[in-house]
């Protein structure tokens, strides 16, 4: 078919393909390929030989040189999902347009692909660093749960895919899948009035058709320093107890001020409410380093940190996928993987997880199995 190595020019036929209105199975049959041999001619990891160019570019009506060309230079533009104190981001493809992830945070160590170097509104250039993944199989994740890091490390060992995690809140992260930002969001987003989680979803991707897959059920409520002695919401009026929160849009945000409400404290009654953390792992770090008493979390993270919990609901952990993505083949092993042995088998070593539900998936107008 053609060489490995292809550093030196850069396949187009992604973005042709897809202006065409074409799925990859069809112009593989149309140029007589299969479609894994499409796959890597697309990711850029097979120079195709001269015979199949051809098939190629007469199965979409263009030129061989609108779908092979040289590397003019290791810049890319691209869309820069949030803003960062730092420049080092990595690279995706969400549908045909290439997405910055900064690396700052609970994610800072992670190997970048490139720095950005200038920056025009929300796209900016990227000087892209020696040994930098492949855009085309990096499967952006945005949610909360520790779980969706092991979940993509598993991903991973398969080869097929390289997971990127993104920690955040439930509401930021099905903003971002509304946005085009990621691939996939995890949420446990269950309010009074919707308790499947499933009209909240519905309402924060607007017009975007979608499938939900559970991941695990959890309980929620409030992570404690061991020997405060809160069981109670008068309990953290007491004199020298400390909280902090998870920011606004967070399952667990909502669980905590429910629980507030019904004992009639508002939260600015609380020392150090407005003390807002990104993640579950963050609170828990604040609270078992003595820097609070308490803060909203989930049963696992507490216990993988010693800390005492008071349950106060359980709820469901879903992972959202837009529907045009999720016969994308990333996409396909993160949710073979959440469906499987593996998976299930981590959660009950981690504990405070049930994982029976792990791989149900639904639409949203009803079950699909």
């Amino acid at each position: 078919m053609g060489r490995r190595g292809a550093a030196e020019l850069e396949s187009r036929v992604r973005t042709v393909r897809e202006s065409r209105g074409l799925s990859q199975a069809e112009l593989a049959r149309l140029a007589g390929l299969s479609r894994q041999a499409l796959s890597a001619i697309e990711a850029g990891r097979y120079i195709p030989n001269t015979a199949v160019a051809l098939r190629l570019a007469q199965a979409l009506g263009c030129a061989v040189e609108d779908l092979f060309a040289p590397h003019t230079s290791a810049r890319r533009r691209a869309r820069v999902a949030e803003k960062s104190p730092t420049g080092r981001v990595r690279l995706g493809r969400v549908r045909s347009e290439l997405v910055a992830w900064p690396l700052w945070g609970p994610v800072a160590a992670v190997p970048a692909d490139g720095t950005v170097t200038g920056r025009t509104g929300p796209r900016a250039t990227v000087a892209l660093l020696g040994g930098a993944g492949e855009p085309e199989r990096t499967l952006f994740v945005a949610g909360c749960d520790p779980a969706l890091r092991i979940a993509g490390s598993l991903a991973e060992a398969s080869g097929r895919v390289r997971v990127h995690w993104i920690p955040t809140s439930s509401a930021a992260a099905l903003q971002a899948v509304r946005e085009g930002l990621v691939h996939v969001a995890g949420t446990h987003l269950h309010p009074p009035g919707d308790p499947e989680g499933l009209n909240t979803i519905r309402h924060a991707l607007g017009r975007t058709p979608a499938v939900v897959v559970s991941v695990a059920r959890w309980v929620e409520g409030l992570m404690v320093r061991p020997g405060a002695g809160i069981r109670t919401p008068e309990d953290l009026l007491r004199g020298g107890i400390r909280v902090v929160n998870r920011q606004p849009g967070s399952g667990s945000r909502v669980v905590f001020d429910q629980w507030l409400r019904g004992a009639g404290i508002p939260g600015d009654a609380l020392e150090g409410y407005r003390r807002e953390l990104c993640s579950h792992l963050a609170v828990a770090e604040a609270v078992a380093g003595g820097l609070a008493d308490a803060g909203p979390g989930v049963l696992p993270v507490a216990r993988s940190y010693g800390l005492d919990f008071l349950p106060l609901a359980e709820h469901r952990y879903d992972l959202v996928v837009p529907e045009d993505l999720v016969d994308w083949e990333p996409v396909r092993v993160l949710l073979d993987v959440v469906a499987g042995r593996r998976f299930r088998q981590e959660l009950g070593a981690i504990g405070g997880y049930d994982p029976a539900p792990a791989g149900t998936s639904r639409r949203l107008g009803g079950p699909t199995r």
